[in-house]
Order: structure tokens, then sequence, then C-alpha cells
């Protein structure tokens, strides 16, 4: 997502309802989608003191390292991450080329569930970010207004005009 867009009503509560369906069919801890930039777009099952916005952070900056340790072994890119700790794990996939998730699980699920679980749900994310871009591009053109040549020139004159000495 790039940083001038925003994500309608409906559409939230319908990403959410995805993160929802993910974190309730894999027994995880919590899902955090994340922009490209960092940006939290939600996050669902975060406990208050999990600081959400450095997390969010460190995983684009994790995507964006691997995107080049993936140049440099000859892929174009690596589209999951996971991370396994003596507690703890994470699984990160990117959605679309501007959004990751990210879930965080321990020992009561499977790294195989949520690996299954996240590829639907990343099929149903990446399409509500398709919708999403769509109404974006839509809602732009609609309040963009076309200035022709003719006016254009009187503006200018005009402004010319007020700044004569």
């Amino acid at each position: 997502m790039q940083a001038d867009q925003s994500i309608f009503a409906d559409d939230y509560w319908a990403i959410r309802g995805v993160m929802a369906e993910l974190l309730e069919g894999t027994n995880a801890r919590s899902a955090v989608l994340v922009d490209q930039t960092g940006q939290v777009i939600s996050s669902l099952g975060t406990p208050d003191e999990f600081d959400v916005v450095s997390f969010a952070s460190l995983c684009a900056a994790d995507f964006e390292a691997n995107r080049q340790l993936a140049y440099l072994i000859g892929e174009k890119d690596f589209t999951t991450l996971y991370h396994q700790g003596a507690q703890e794990s994470m699984y990160l996939s990117r959605v679309d080329g501007r959004v990751i998730i990210a879930v965080l699980f321990d020992r009561r699920t499977t790294l195989g569930l949520v690996r299954l679980r996240v590829t639907r749900a990343v099929e149903e994310l990446a399409a509500h970010f398709e919708r999403v871009q769509g109404k974006a591009q839509e809602h732009v053109e609609k309040f963009t207004l076309e200035v022709d040549e003719e006016f254009a020139a009187q503006a200018e004159a005009e402004i010319d005009n007020l700044f004569r000495d």
C-alpha cells in the first residue's frame, strides 16, 4: 500500500475477518498485517504490552533484507519467512507486493497447519487488497479535476498580475 491510500471501513472489517479466521483455524497467538514501509495495517491477538509498531517495522526490514539475500542466490524474492524460537515462532508471508502478514504462534499449533492456513488467508487478503486498490483508484479519478489549457493560462496570468511590482 502507498501511504496516501486508505482502506475503506467495509474492507477493513473484511480483512480483520480473514485474520480472525486465520487465528481461530491455527490456534496462533496473533497476526499482524504490515505494509512494505513497516506501517501496521491491522493487528489481532497482540497483547497490550507487545510493541506492534516496532514489530511491524522490523518485519518489513526482515523481508527487504531477505529479498537482497534472494537476489544473491539467484532468486527474485522469498515469499515466506519462518523463524523458530524455543517457545515462540513466527511465520511471515507476502500477501502481495506491498503487504506482509506475520503470524505468531507457540507449541499449541504446528508449522504445517500455520503454513496451510496462511496460504489460504493470503489468497483472500490479496483479493481484498486488489479491491481496495481499485476503489482507491476510482476515488482518485472521481475527485481529480481536469484543468483545460485555457483555464491554466488564465490562472497563470492572474497569478502574474497579483505579484507584479
